[in-house]
């Protein structure tokens, strides 16, 4: 009461004190005195400018008591309505504007009062954008996140391999991945090639900016920042996890068995295309519309987000690149380095910045680190094929294991010719001249040309080798003439051809009739020569001993049992070169053989026992010599019973 009274006097005494003045400035202007209206009037502009002070500390009062109801109103509750009753949200925010205003101003007591109340807001908000942050994420599924990478059309690892793949290693690196719809959406102006996706829903970004607006402008950008990234962070390492890929340190990437480390290669390429052109794009986007207006806040949030995931997923292909080099690894190293090399870019977009250096410059280091690690497979399987001892001769002559492992294998290095000419293109070893036993110009051709003639002639080179288990020469010739047969038709009919050039595939036709001539002679040669003139008959059959002609028909037929025993068990694969081979043996020993019965059958005919000589017809012999080479072993005396 006593302080209403005060305040009453107070104005009553202003105002008249301002009645005086006035009558004063009446009585000036009747009689003008110059020096004594300037005095009156500053007098007066002092006393309205005091009027206005307590009029503005009293419209500050009200307005702050006014926001003290709101936000004490609501500390009791656990949150904001900011689903059910958005109004009543944006009351709060109004109050914490009220109370940011009234800290304008310079009256100590009622900035104490203003500086508890904004405590208590800042305490409030930051428990709701925590609150916020979390119920509006998105849940994550694998099959969604891989629903939405088929949709913004990203490769994902692997290669699709050839239909004879020797090893476990080889099956397809490929994975396939759920097919989804409408998962991640667009949402604004895509980033580039990027998918522009919508991790929370879209009322919740608004309701974070705001937030987000009244924490900065009160000086709580630090705990704004640290609930922020804190929850988003956790949020992109269970996206890592769904995907399979979790943290693992450099001691147990390198201890892991290659099937299971196999695996995690396939999913690290899987998660750097998910995260750097996905999510990580996505991150960005969503720290620029919740920080609108504050460039360097949201640059900070983005990487303190992100620079963990993508380091973690930088440790991982450190472990791999420095790990022992192995030949079954070369396939998904590169697959590993392509994936890196095409996100590089990204990453320099989305850090941006100099605190974003340091993670360009760790993925690049690891990319150089990956090439000279896929380098290092490769060098270390041309080793092995040079060294490969096995001393177990492939049954019948049939295409060796090594054959088939390695021509699978550069195949499939076909299909990554354009990294691997950018990693051996600076290799100057053995890139000038001929390579031996190819004759072909090595300075025509590309670095990965280079390296598979290397290859492919240290294959020759070890065939050779395993040809000389074979005691049977013409056996070990039909083993050369397989092998290289099928190295010539797995070039020919891929993308090998283009890279070892038409010279290559000519040379070693060649050499695969080379082996077949070769073979005829030392096989065929010995049963031709017991068809020959027979001695005494002077080119007249009608002076031909019968003695002599019996045991040429006896020799031969002796040496063709042999031959069929044995050559039925052997195997020529490719049917084109089996009908090519018979057809050569069909030309020249039926050919002869006609025209020995015609000449001399007759001098054996109703002689007694005749059928031990006569023992086979021109028809039966060109039955029989389709039996050769399908490597089921037959013997001539059990068909002629059955037939």
């Amino acid at each position: 009461m006593a302080s209403t009274t005060t305040t009453s006097c107070d104005d009553a005494g202003a105002k008249a004190r301002l009645m005086a003045t006035a009558g004063r400035i009446l009585s000036t202007v009747k009689t003008p005195d110059r020096e004594e209206m300037v005095r009156i009037y500053e007098v007066f502009d002092n006393r309205l400018s005091n009027i206005s002070d307590v009029v503005a500390s009293e419209e500050r009062k009200g307005r702050l008591e006014r926001a003290e109801a709101v936000i004490v109103r609501w500390d009791a509750e656990d949150s904001l309505p900011w689903d059910e009753s958005v109004a009543e949200a944006f009351d709060y925010l109004a109050a914490v504007d009220d109370v940011l205003a009234v800290m304008e101003g310079e009256d100590e007591k009622v900035l104490d009062k203003a500086e508890s109340l904004l405590q208590s807001a800042m305490a409030k908000l930051e428990d709701d954008f925590r609150l916020i942050l979390i119920r509006s994420t998105v849940t994550l599924d694998a099959e969604k996140l891989y629903g939405s990478i088929r949709r913004v059309s990203l490769s994902f690892a692997g290669n699709d391999v050839g239909e004879e793949i020797i090893g476990d290693e080889f099956e397809s690196f490929g994975e396939d991945d759920p097919d989804s719809s409408g998962y991640f959406y667009e949402r604004g102006a895509s980033l580039g090639e990027n998918a522009s996706v919508e991790l929370i829903s879209s009322d919740a970004v608004y309701h974070l900016r705001e937030i987000a607006k009244r924490m900065i402008k009160s000086g709580y950008e630090k705990e704004c920042c640290q609930v922020y990234t804190s929850v988003r962070r956790d949020v992109l390492n269970e996206s890592l996890a769904i995907i399979g890929f979790e943290k693992m340190s450099i001691e147990e990437v390198q201890k892991m068995e290659w099937k299971h480390l196999d695996e995690k290669m396939k999913k690290w390429v899987q998660a750097v295309k998910m995260v750097v052109k996905v999510l990580l794009f996505g991150e960005k986007e969503l720290c620029g519309e919740v920080f609108d207006g504050s460039d360097f806040i949201k640059g900070i949030c983005f990487s303190e987000i992100s620079k963990g995931c993508v380091m973690q997923l930088l440790n991982f292909g450190e472990a791999v690149a420095i790990a022992k080099r192995s030949s079954e690894k070369l396939f998904q190293i590169l697959n590993m380095y392509d994936a890196l090399s095409d996100v590089i870019p990204h990453l320099e977009e989305l850090f941006n910045d100099e605190s974003g250096d340091a993670v360009c410059d760790e993925a690049s280091e690891l990319l150089a680190a990956l090439g000279e690690a896929a380098k290092g497979a490769l060098y270390e399987f041309e080793k092995q094929v040079q060294g490969e001892t096995s001393r177990k001769p492939v049954q019948g002559g049939e295409i060796h294991p090594l054959t088939r492992y390695v021509m699978n294998y550069v195949k499939l290095m076909v299909d990554y010719r354009d990294t691997l000419n950018q990693l051996f293109g600076n290799d100057d070893d053995e890139s000038d001249g001929k390579d031996q036993g190819d004759g072909v110009e090595q300075g025509d051709i590309s670095p990965i040309g280079r390296r598979l003639l290397l290859l492919i002639s240290s294959l020759e080179t070890n065939l050779e080798e395993k040809s000389k288990m074979y005691e049977d020469n013409a056996l070990r010739l039909i083993f050369l003439m397989n092998n290289i047969r099928y190295m010539v038709q797995k070039v020919r009919d891929s993308e090998l051809g283009n890279l070892l050039g038409d010279n290559w595939i000519r040379t070693h036709r060649g050499l695969t009739k080379q082996y077949a001539s070769s073979y005829f002679r030392t096989c065929w040669f010995r049963v031709l020569s017991c068809l020959k003139d027979v001695e005494g008959s002077g080119g007249s059959s009608s002076k031909v001993s019968k003695v002599v002609l019996k045991e040429r028909l006896k020799s031969f037929n002796t040496c063709f049992e042999d031959i069929y025993r044995a050559q039925t068990g052997w195997k020529i694969p490719d049917p084109q070169l089996r009908e090519d081979v018979r057809i050569m043996i069909s030309g020249s020993v039926l050919l002869a053989y006609r025209a020995f019965l015609g000449r001399f059958q007759s001098h054996l005919e109703g002689s007694r026992h005749s059928e031990k000589y006569l023992k086979y017809s021109v028809e039966e012999l060109e039955s029989y010599l389709l039996d050769l080479f399908e490597g089921v072993p037959r013997d001539l005396s059990h068909h002629r019973r059955k037939s």
